[in-house]
């Protein structure tokens, strides 16, 4: 008897299911100042991910935790189709995770509305018990990855079988699919499986 194949997507979050990145917005729009340089560092690979992101984060203070929280929270936009998503792994039996470089502080609470278990959830943690924001990095890197990204995605995804980063995918040939919402992988999914 053959064992059917574990169905398992992995989503990022910034960008991918908001349509939006949450990292620059909290930091533009409470503006510290030296962000800009920061980001432009991180952008140009002068500096790695997780150096500069724990940086932009100890610009702010903690007194504005709740400033900080609320405007995360409160201005992100769902990119369409996502909850139909959510809803059609959960009938169809596949196993959906986030893994996303974004911080806790923001990514629980905005996927809790979509009951995403936080044990399906690999993000960046976050320590407000000081004077600056401090972000921490449960996730890191592990060989052969390199990169010092803070939460790496390759590391949690080679800890199931049969997992490929999607931004390879088109350069190593391995089919996927293209998409604008999240309507457009259902009706893919939907299109593999014969529904």
């Amino acid at each position: 008897m053959t064992q059917a194949k574990e169905r398992i997507i992995f989503c990022d979050f910034d960008g991918t299911i908001t349509m939006n990145d949450n990292i620059v917005a909290v930091i533009r729009h409470f503006d510290p100042p030296g962000w800009k340089e920061i980001v432009d560092d991180v952008i140009a690979e002068r500096k790695s991910v997780r150096r500069g992101v724990g940086e932009l984060f100890r610009l702010l203070p903690t007194s504005r935790k709740d400033e900080i929280i609320d405007f995360a929270v409160n201005n992100v936009v769902i990119r369409d189709g996502f909850a139909e998503l959510i809803r059609f792994c959960r009938y169809e039996g596949i196993e959906f995770y986030v893994t996303s470089g974004g911080i806790d502080f923001f990514v629980y609470p905005i996927l809790a509305k979509y009951d995403v278990p936080r044990d399906r959830i690999f993000c960046n943690g976050s320590d407000f018990s000081g004077e600056r924001v401090e972000i921490t990095w449960p996730h890191p890197c592990e060989p052969p990855c390199a990169n010092d990204c803070g939460m790496c995605k390759t590391t949690i995804m080679r800890r199931f079988q049969r997992s490929h980063l999607t931004e390879k995918c088109k350069a190593l040939g391995v089919p996927h699919t293209p998409y604008e919402t999240f309507h457009d992988v259902i009706d893919a999914l939907e299109e593999r499986m014969g529904i």
